[in-house]
């Protein structure tokens, strides 16, 4: 393939590429969205195998890489359950991360990288090794820590050492400092060691970033790492001297960088202070006693043949899911609820939390792979206003994004945060196994609102026994 038919198809692969980020803005799209970026990413693959910075005895080893990658990821699409989702976003994160650093070492160890170039050319190539390393070693340490906390292998507590802050800052001063020594470097040998003790820095401070952030900012978490490593990508290809792999990390950064801020305020959250220090506690743990207004009341637990019953005489519904209703693997049984309900002529539709769940949008695709019609799920901003006229508000596996204390105390540590309104239907009923607070660590006072019913129970059994009783 010759440079000029290669450029083109970069272009036309750009092109797909930002097609593929605005289908994915809407759920009604986003099918054509992935389509879009499946082309694109095919055809930037050919026209890089086969472009002119390739050679032919490259190939079998390129081709042979990509069998075994793809393998993997057959794989683990196949196997990975939706609930998984999360945690392997964060690890797909990683990978990139882990690429950006080989990339920047091997590109810093090859002689021919540097063949030809001027002194201020080798300078900024230099700089573009360091900073994308540095990216890279923060990103893949992030992530793993990220997909630790999502697995529940580390627990959502954040870890706030003395004077983190000063350690930040000494940590950058470092880097800093041996960025200037890997410059004025008179060898690739002397260049190793400021690079080494800056990536191990920058790994350091991916795990301390992290696990300073508290289980409740998780889904800022995940996009703030699909940013770094759009930013990570795009550091490569300066690297690389690959136009396109800039764009689109560019692409991807900047995207990433935007959902982050949407989270931040959906969660009335200064996106500074997630990295600073998240709040909350191991998910689903007793909440600690706070300074703030304590639950007054009694939680009234309901059956699953009341609840149908409630839904039965119903004539608007909002249900409003979370990510219990994941856990259990519930939505195909919602879906089925739903069906049976409009079908008797109620009005149902789903409200939606920005950060409903682990990861952004991690609501909508599990109602998406359960066949919920796109119409009915809508945004909080979009239903908040219609909770006093709903006659059942039922709550599957929520907890923080439904929480009132964000509105009535403002010593709450989600003070501020903007909450689906479920208290102001005439009824509400959550769907929980127990009273454990949520991921953030919060009591709900929900829970003791006189409107309110508790279901306890796996969601998707109840779930069950409500569909049989509605049948019935």
């Amino acid at each position: 393939m010759s440079a000029s038919l290669a450029t083109v198809s970069y272009i036309g692969a750009t092109i797909l590429f930002i097609l593929s980020l605005g289908g994915l803005s809407h759920p009604e799209t986003s099918r054509r969205g992935n389509l879009y970026g499946m082309i694109g990413m095919t055809i930037a693959v050919l026209a890089t195998i086969f472009g002119p910075r390739v050679s032919a005895a490259g190939i079998p080893w390129i081709v042979g890489s990509m069998v075994a990658g793809g393998s993997i990821g057959i794989f683990a699409a196949r196997k990975v359950q939706m609930t998984q989702m999360p945690e392997l976003v964060a690890l797909m994160h990683s990978l990139v991360g882990l690429a950006a650093c080989l990339v920047g070492f091997a590109n810093y160890i090859d002689p021919s990288a540097a063949a030809n170039l001027t002194s201020a050319e080798k300078a900024i190539h230099e700089v573009e090794i360091y900073v994308g390393i540095l990216i890279g070693a923060v990103t893949f340490s992030g992530s793993i820590i990220a997909f630790g906390k999502l697995s529940g292998m580390i627990g959502g507590k954040p870890l706030l050492l003395p004077a983190r802050h000063w350690l930040n800052l000494a940590g950058l001063l470092v880097v800093i400092y041996f960025g200037g020594a890997f410059l004025h470097a008179e060898s690739v040998s002397a260049g190793m060691t400021p690079l080494i003790v800056m990536t191990v820095i920058a790994l350091l401070f991916g795990i301390h970033m992290v696990m300073a952030i508290g289980g409740a900012d998780m889904p800022v978490v995940v996009s703030m790492l699909n940013s770094y490593s759009g930013w990570a990508a795009a550091a490569t290809g300066f690297m690389l001297n690959n136009d396109l792999l800039i764009v689109i990390g560019a692409l991807v950064g900047s995207s990433g960088a935007i959902l982050s801020y949407i989270m931040c305020r959906a969660m009335n959250r200064n996106f500074i202070s997630v990295i600073a220090g998240g709040f909350g506690t191991g998910g689903g743990a007793p909440a600690a006693p706070s300074s703030g207004a304590q639950p007054v009341g009694e939680a009234v637990p309901v059956n699953a043949i009341e609840t149908a019953e409630l839904l039965r005489e119903a004539k608007n519904v909002i249900i409003v899911p979370g990510y219990g209703m994941a856990v259990a693997q519930a939505q195909h049984t919602v879906y089925e609820i739903t069906e049976l309900l409009r079908e008797k002529g109620v009005n149902v539709r789903f409200g939606i939390h920005p950060v409903a769940g682990r990861m952004p949008g991690h609501m909508n695709v599990l109602l998406a792979e359960a066949r919920v019609p796109y119409d009915i799920v809508l945004e909080m901003d979009e239903l908040n206003q219609d909770f006093p006229d709903t006659d059942v508000a039922m709550v599957i596996g929520a907890n923080d994004i439904v929480n009132p204390a964000a509105q009535d105390d403002p010593n709450s540590p989600i003070a501020g945060m903007p909450v689906l309104e479920v208290w102001k239907a005439k009824t509400s009923i959550v769907m929980k196994r127990s009273m454990a607070s949520g991921y953030a660590g919060v009591d709900n006072p929900l829970f003791y609102k006189e409107n309110n019913r508790m279901l306890f129970g796996d969601a998707k059994k109840m779930l069950e026994e409500v569909f049989v009783a509605l049948k019935s």
